[in-house]
């Protein structure tokens, strides 16, 4: 077996007994990036001289008997973790030339557990967008299609799981962004609880919405990077100081007696019929492993995507005018006076879609539309969270379709920003809430994976990837290789 044919937990266990070494194993991944990616656009910086350092210190930290579960494995993180020393573009032009002086969070704790950093992945430009065409470097394809979008934004850290170029990597997750590329590239995919992960060294988009969150083939794969991942963060004020229990230690239990809720709104008209099949498929399939399910209601559903078009643009005009060309970013060339140094800075270093997210917050934040639009988000958004909790009252998990249909083409949706954002008509309520959930492979349609999605109630992440991990025993789904990345 080739050994990206591993998984990160079969790589774990070789590294650890000496079949190999991180310093083979990360020039084995440098090697697929260089020979495979000029298809895919799925990284954008790499690290190789670091990389190898890293690698070699890895080994001497297993030969010493030091090492943990996670010592030795390489990883690529979304370009918008802030990486000391190196670039951290968000995808956009206006930081094209940012060289971050610090790791964020999610980096520090990273590689503290030993892990290897090859580099960055490309991604819609400051994670706003569903395709990953947003990006300042191009658009990222979908190794099972490379005509076809991979899902965003953190669509090339999807794909580089899915195409085998590494074992693990890092996402964000703000309205979708984790899972929706996730299902349309055929690979399991994790948001946590909000303030479960650390969002210090995140390069913002919404506030109370992003999270961070973990991809990889397997959800045993996942438990072991988010248990590492995970944790309190005094340096965030949005950090949860709650015990990260070991998620890895939990995939054994029974799903006998787990109550599972379909929602009645998740299965409605726009959810294509395969899509629709393939969830219903693998809802057999837990109630075959002895979960119970039932029928659930989840009201104000309709109401997500236009309460999350909202409010993230809100906060994403709040958090991106700190990029004026002034301190760091990029900056116009020969500015006239104030004003056009921030006028052309920003209108030269944002593209379409940010700039349209910043007009809708703004407008919305304004003095005679906040009542109107931007508070009454909020009002919608409690509605949204109480049908959870008592949907939660009901069941343990939470199982639908992860996007309503498989992965469409490059450019089909590229002039209808409408239909692209309900491409996570499935997703946004789970933000919103700050819920945790999951998308896992389930299937197929006419060559292209089908995601299903687990959502779980607070702080409930070891049950949810207990009930993945059950599936994925039970199932091959995971275990699909795109044509000509095997």
């Amino acid at each position: 077996m080739n050994l990206h044919e591993k998984t990160l937990a079969e790589l774990s266990a070789a590294l650890r007994s000496g079949e190999i070494t991180s310093r083979s194993l990360t020039t084995h991944y440098l090697d697929r990036i260089r020979a495979l990616d000029k298809r895919l656009n799925a990284v954008i910086t790499l690290v190789e001289e670091q990389a190898m350092a890293e690698a070699e210190a890895a080994d001497a930290r297993i030969a010493a008997g030091r090492a943990g579960p996670l010592t030795g494995i390489p990883l690529l993180h979304k370009d918008l973790f802030c990486t000391d020393g190196v670039r951290t573009s968000c995808g956009s032009r206006m930081l094209d030339n940012f060289i971050a002086p610090y790791d964020a969070a999610v980096v520090e704790n990273l590689r503290e557990a030993g892990m290897i950093m090859l580099g960055k992945t490309n991604m819609d430009e400051f994670a706003m967008g569903s395709s990953n065409e947003t990006s300042y470097y191009g658009p990222v394809r979908n190794p099972w299609d490379t005509q076809r979008v991979p899902g965003g934004s953190s669509g090339g850290s999807a794909v580089a799981v899915a195409a085998r170029l590494v074992p693990t990597t890092t996402g964000t997750d703000t309205g979708g962004s984790i899972r929706q590329p996730a299902a349309l590239c055929g690979i399991t995919g994790i948001k946590p609880t909000y303030g479960r992960v650390s969002r210090w060294g995140m390069v913002a988009f919404a506030s109370s919405l992003d999270q961070g969150g973990v991809f990889a083939r397997t959800a045993e794969d996942c438990a072991l990077v988010l248990g590492a991942m995970a944790g309190f963060d005094e340096r965030d004020s949005t950090s949860v100081d709650r015990e990260v229990p070991d998620y890895a230690a939990h995939l054994g239990a029974s799903l006998k007696e787990l109550r599972i809720g379909l929602p009645e709104e998740y299965f409605k008209e726009g959810l294509d019929a395969g899509v629709a099949a393939a969830v219903d498929a693998a809802v057999d399939v837990f109630r075959s492993l002895g979960a119970e399910v039932k029928s659930i209601r989840l009201p104000n559903a309709h109401l997500a995507v236009p309460t999350y078009y909202v409010i993230a643009p809100a906060e994403c005009s709040s958090n991106l005018s700190r990029f004026d060309g002034v301190r760091y970013g990029h900056r116009c060339e020969n500015p006239r006076d104030l004003t056009d140094l921030y006028e052309r800075s920003r209108g030269e270093g944002f593209g379409a879609e940010v700039k349209r997210r910043i007009m809708i917050g703004t407008y919305a934040l304004s003095a005679g539309y906040y009542d109107a639009y931007y508070l009454k988000a909020q009002k919608v958004r409690r509605l949204i969270s109480e049908d959870f909790r008592e949907a939660f009252s009901q069941v343990d998990l939470i199982l639908g379709p992860t996007s309503p249909t498989t992965a469409f083409r490059l450019g089909e949706k590229a002039d209808d920003p409408v239909s692209m954002y309900l491409s996570d008509i499935y997703t946004i309520a789970v933000n919103l809430a700050g819920l945790p959930g999951m998308s896992i492979p389930a299937g197929f349609v006419e060559g292209l994976p089908v995601g299903l999605q687990i959502v779980g109630n607070y702080f409930d992440e070891a049950r949810m990837l207990n009930a993945a991990h059950q599936y994925q025993q039970a199932t091959d789904w995971h275990l699909r290789v795109p044509p000509g990345f095997e």
